[in-house]
C-alpha cells in the first residue's frame, strides 16, 4: 500500500494520521521541522498525516524513539497492516456497505462482473486476488461471505439484478468454477426475495453499457445510488440525481430478457463452459 491523491478510509490508517498531528502539533513543530529531524521529507509527512500514505514499520519506530510514546506508533502501524484489507476497499464503500444492510429493497445493474452479492467464494477469490497478497485475498473474501448474508437473512430485502450477458461469460476463472457460479445464480434466483434477469448482447447499445450502479432503497430515509469508477466509490444523494439512476434501471429492465428467459440464457452459458 503506497500514496494516493484520495485518503484511505481505514481506521487505523486514519488513527495514525491524527495521532501524528497531535503529537508534532503538542511538540510546537512544524512538519517541515519534524521531517529535518527524522530525516524524512516534509511531503512524507504531510502525506501521512493526511492518511494518504502508510507509515513503515521504521517510521513508527522513529517517531516512539523521538516522541517516547513507550511503542504508541509501532502499535498503531502492526494495527494498520493487521487491517490492510480494509485499506485497499474504494473510497465511499465502507459507508455503502453500512447503508446496504440497512436497506428494504437494493436495485442492481452490473455490467462486467458477477455482482459481489452474488459471487461465490471461488469466484470471489478470483476476482479479489489479482495483485492481492494471500492473507488481504483471504480476509476480504470472508467478508464479502459475511455480507451475502443479508440476502438469506431474516426479513431480506427485496433485491433485483440486471446483469449483462458480458458478466456471464467473462472468464474470471477455470471451467468448474465458472460453471459453479452460474449455477449459484440459478440457485439464488429461486428465492423469493430475489429476481436476477440478463440483458442479451443482442441488444447493441443500451444506457447500461456506461457502467455499472447499485440504487439503496430505505423504509424511512431517501434512496441513494452507489457507483464505482476506476477504484473510486461515489454515494450519489442528491434526489434528482438518483431520480435519474431509477428511471435508467427502469429502462434497462425493459431491455432485459424475461426471468424464465434469463434463467434460460444463464443455463445455456453454464453448459459452454462443458
Amino acid at each position: 500500500m503506497g500514496s494516493r491523491n484520495e485518503p484511505y478510509e481505514a481506521p487505523a490508517i486514519q488513527a495514525f494520521a491524527s495521532e501524528l498531528t497531535a503529537w508534532r502539533e503538542k511538540a510546537g513543530l512544524s512538519k517541515t521541522a519534524l521531517a529535518e529531524t527524522l530525516g524524512y521529507t516534509p511531503q512524507w509527512i504531510c502525506q501521512v498525516e493526511a492518511a494518504k500514505s502508510i507509515p513503515s514499520k521504521d517510521f513508527a519506530e522513529n517517531l516512539d524513539t523521538y516522541f517516547k510514546t513507550n511503542g504508541v506508533f509501532e502499535r498503531q502501524q502492526k494495527r494498520i497492516i493487521e487491517t490492510r484489507h480494509m485499506a485497499i476497499l474504494p473510497p465511499g464503500f465502507t459507508e455503502y456497505q453500512q447503508r446496504e444492510a440497512e436497506a428494504s429493497q437494493v436495485r442492481v445493474y452490473q455490467l462486467t462482473l458477477i455482482h459481489g452479492l452474488l459471487q461465490t467464494e471461488e469466484y470471489s477469490r478470483a476476482v479479489i486476488g489479482h495483485n492481492q497478497d494471500v492473507d488481504t485475498v483471504e480476509r476480504l473474501v470472508a467478508e464479502r461471505l459475511k455480507r451475502q448474508e443479508l440476502l438469506t437473512r431474516e426479513n431480506p430485502p427485496y433485491v433485483w439484478f440486471t446483469l449483462d450477458e458480458a458478466a456471464l461469460r467473462r472468464k474470471i476463472a477455470g471451467p468448474e468454477i465458472m460453471r459453479s457460479q452460474l449455477a449459484h445464480l440459478l440457485d439464488l434466483d429461486e428465492r423469493p426475495n430475489i429476481s436476477i434477469d440478463i440483458v442479451p448482447q443482442r441488444e447493441g447499445y443500451y444506457p447500461g453499457l456506461a457502467g455499472s450502479f447499485t440504487i439503496l432503497t430505505f423504509m424511512d430515509a431517501p434512496d441513494v445510488v452507489y457507483g464505482e469508477i476506476a477504484g473510486q466509490g461515489m454515494l450519489i444523494q442528491e434526489p434528482r440525481v438518483v431520480a435519474d439512476f431509477a428511471v435508467r434501471y427502469n429502462s434497462m429492465r425493459g431491455d432485459a430478457l424475461r426471468v424464465e428467459e434469463s434463467r434460460a440464457l444463464i443455463t445455456s452459458v453454464m453448459e459452454e463452459y462443458g
